[in-house]
């Protein structure tokens, strides 16, 4: 699961609002932590659900530092390195990096171009279907999970962002559904 860093509906209604996001921290968790009970869209921050990591990655969020420290330590690393730094990258740092990749324009690329794809990495064909490529090739995905399909037309639209295709390339492991 995810948030956007705070509440994006109405607690009353249970609806989402116009707005997106309310801070620039969008941050992927695990549904179970410390024991922890929460109402579903009550008066706190706005739960978000992603079929799995590679989902929540696309969407331009980052591993949480508290209740998923491994892997969000492992993700900064690698920024870091990618970005030509040592130690690992501070989380407003990334933060708002990916709040500009994730407000401006997706990048598109001829479906040739996507042989160095990095695994993990989500694509939208012409014919709006999404793909996740895996170390076995490009998998379709939909809510319910991944299957064999092929992609349509010649121009693809890269969804996940390009600093995230940076870590996945440096040798992040996201977690992916068990489709």
């Amino acid at each position: 699961m995810g948030n956007r860093g705070g509440r994006i509906h109405d607690p009353d209604t249970k609806t989402l609002l116009k707005r997106r996001w309310a801070s620039k921290r969008w941050i992927s968790c695990v549904t179970q932590f410390k024991n922890r009970q929460r109402v579903v869209m009550g008066e706190s921050y706005t739960e978000l659900f992603f079929l799995d990591e590679v989902s929540a990655l696309a969407c331009g969020h980052r591993p949480c530092f508290e209740c998923r420290r491994q892997a969000a330590n492992d993700f900064a690393t690698r920024w870091a390195y990618q970005s030509g730094k040592s130690g690992r990258a501070q989380a407003d740092e990334m933060d708002r990096i990916l709040h500009q990749e994730r407000i401006g324009p997706s990048k598109t690329v001829n479906l040739r171009d996507l042989s160095d794809l990095a695994h993990g990495a989500m694509v939208q064909d012409e014919a709006s279907n999404f793909f996740a490529k895996s170390q076995h090739g490009f998998l379709r995905w939909d809510g319910a999970g991944y299957r064999s399909g092929e992609i349509q037309g010649g121009q693809i639209k890269v969804l996940t962002p390009p600093s995230i295709l940076t870590v996945l390339r440096a040798g992040y492991q996201p977690i992916w559904h068990s489709s």
